[in-house]
This record gives C-alpha cells, sequence and structure tokens, in this order.
C-alpha cells in the first residue's frame, strides 16, 4: 500500500473516532441517539440499503448519528449513482453522509527464498450516501415510514423467544446484571425490577453479548476483563453497541435512564478512543460478529419469516 493511501486510511479512522468523541464528551451514546429523538417516533430499524438490506457494524452508527444531526426520519440511504439509477435526483445543495467498506485483497509477494507467497492487504474506503429525505422522485415506497410498533402487554414474547433461542443459561435474582464466565451464565435481576419490558431486554441484550465473547464461542478473549481497564473498556463498548443493533433487529426500544456504571464507562471510552483511533471500528466490528452469532442460533424458519 502507498503512503499516500495509508494516510487517506488513517484519516478515515481520525474523522470517524473525532466524531463519536465529540458525541461522548456531550453524554450522548450515538448508538443510542435514534430512539431518544422526537424525529425518530416510529419503528426503529437498523439503516437500510436501497435494496431494504440492513446496514451492519459501524455504519449503524454513523447513519443512526447523521439522522438524528439533521433531523431525518427515513431510514433508507443511496449513493447518488443508486438514486440516478431509480430516476431520482439529490436535491440541489444537500450533503452526504459517509460510510465505509472494509475488505481484503491478495498480493504475491517474494520471500526471502526468492518464492512466492500471498499475503492478505486490509484496506478501508470511505463513499457517500444521501438519505431517501434528501432524494426528490423516488419510488413511492422510499418514502413511507416505519408503522410504530404497538404497546406490549408485559413481556414480548418474539423478544423471549429469541434469547430462549441462544441457549445461554440465565439466572434471575439479586440487583446486579452480568455475565459470569466461570459459570458461563447470566446473572439477570428479576423481571419485575425494571422500568419496563424494553429497560429489561436492553440489558439482556448488552450480557448476551458478553456470553457470546467466550473462548468457545466468538473468543474475544475475556481473560484480562477485571485486569485491565482498557480492556474492560474495550469490551463494554462492544457489548453496549451489540445491544442496541440487538434491540433494533427485535425492533424494541432501549433503555434510556442511564445505568450507575454508563458515567465511567463514558469516561473510559474517551480515553480509550483518545489513545486508540481505530477502537471504535473493532467495537463495531466486534459487536456485529456477535449479533450475527446470535441470529445464527435461531431456528431458520424464524430466519425465513423475520426476512
Amino acid at each position: 500500500m502507498s503512503r499516500k493511501s495509508e494516510s487517506a486510511r488513517i484519516d478515515i479512522y481520525a474523522r470517524i473516532t473525532d466524531r463519536i468523541v465529540a458525541d461522548l464528551e456531550k453524554g450522548l451514546r450515538p448508538w443510542v441517539q435514534p430512539w431518544s429523538a422526537g424525529n425518530m417516533a416510529g419503528r426503529i430499524t437498523r439503516p437500510l440499503r436501497h435494496n431494504g438490506q440492513p446496514y451492519t457494524g459501524l455504519n449503524v452508527l454513523l447513519l443512526w448519528s447523521e439522522s438524528i444531526a439533521c433531523g431525518f426520519t427515513s431510514a433508507t440511504w443511496m449513493t447518488l449513482r443508486q438514486a440516478n439509477e431509480l430516476g431520482a435526483h439529490v436535491r440541489k445543495g444537500e450533503s452526504g453522509a459517509t460510510v465505509v467498506y472494509a475488505s481484503r485483497f491478495t498480493k504475491t509477494e517474494k520471500d526471502a527464498g526468492g518464492g512466492e507467497v500471498e499475503r492478505d492487504i486490509p484496506f478501508l474506503k470511505a463513499y457517500t450516501v444521501f438519505n431517501c429525505d434528501q432524494i426528490g422522485g423516488l419510488p413511492d415506497h422510499y418514502y413511507r415510514r416505519p408503522e410504530p410498533v404497538a404497546e406490549p402487554l408485559e413481556r414480548i414474547e418474539h423478544a423471549d423467544r429469541f434469547f430462549a433461542n441462544t441457549g445461554a443459561v440465565i439466572r434471575h435474582g439479586g440487583s446486579q446484571a452480568f455475565y459470569q464466565p466461570s459459570s458461563d451464565s447470566i446473572q439477570m435481576p428479576g423481571f419485575e425490577t425494571f422500568r419496563d419490558a424494553e429497560s429489561y431486554y436492553a440489558v439482556l441484550g448488552h450480557e448476551v453479548t458478553h456470553w457470546v465473547g467466550a473462548s468457545h464461542r466468538l473468543n474475544r478473549d475475556l481473560s484480562r476483563y477485571h485486569k485491565d481497564r482498557t480492556d474492560r473498556a474495550r469490551e463494554e463498548l462492544c457489548a453496549d453497541i451489540g445491544a442496541c443493533f440487538l434491540c433494533a433487529d427485535l425492533g424494541i426500544v432501549p433503555e434510556l435512564e442511564p445505568r450507575p456504571d454508563h458515567a465511567s464507562y463514558v469516561a473510559s471510552w474517551l480515553k480509550l478512543l483518545d489513545g486508540d483511533r481505530r477502537a471504535i471500528f473493532q467495537a463495531a466490528a466486534h459487536a456485529q460478529r456477535a449479533v450475527a452469532y446470535l441470529h445464527d442460533l435461531q431456528p431458520k424458519v424464524e430466519e425465513r419469516q423475520a426476512a
């Protein structure tokens, strides 16, 4: 990779990390923002591509944050070219949002003995997308708003079923929520102690994201969680983002009232991001892998119904 392209890649990491840091410094977790915004009063979903496919990883955070900053109500985004191919046009004066594409390419090189070896080289590319609220002339279905979800009675059946299908051992009692690696179990306060059902499932989603990181699952190496503050900050950042991805996928609104540990977590994340410009990319990628793992544990017939 040339020095110029490497510099551009580093600049992408820095620009996006600076944006996340700016939100955290205001006391806002950008992955939670959509649910607290009046303009997102309808059903919350992940941001969607022009073909209806949900965005994943860091792009979810970037587009949620952009939607709140600009007051967009549409969940769908597309490139200028995609809009033009649909016979539509981006309105004059509109600015696009940055999303990123990460992949790898294989390069053949000579080794010390003169033989050829193949090396995988990662690359990161940024491109621009526009929200449907910025585009005129699209087919009508692009402008339809998600229908609000009906108020749940008490427990949310499909969320209970989702977490049961994971096979995680979930115990209830006490006043704290945590994943216990030694017993490979999740401890949760009683359902009735939460402010509402959504709060319960958001906290459970956080702990299940930790659970997925165990060595016999995704092997995220939780061994230094209680020994190293930086490692703990990385893992909590991953779990917090993962919980919000799950809530979006399950169509429920996560808890918004600050937990006692949120202030200290935000402080640790600011310190982490200040020292590592790639940490937010890694956390979002780990969260995405965890959520995908949980979806893979669901019965196939339910996956087809969800689609």
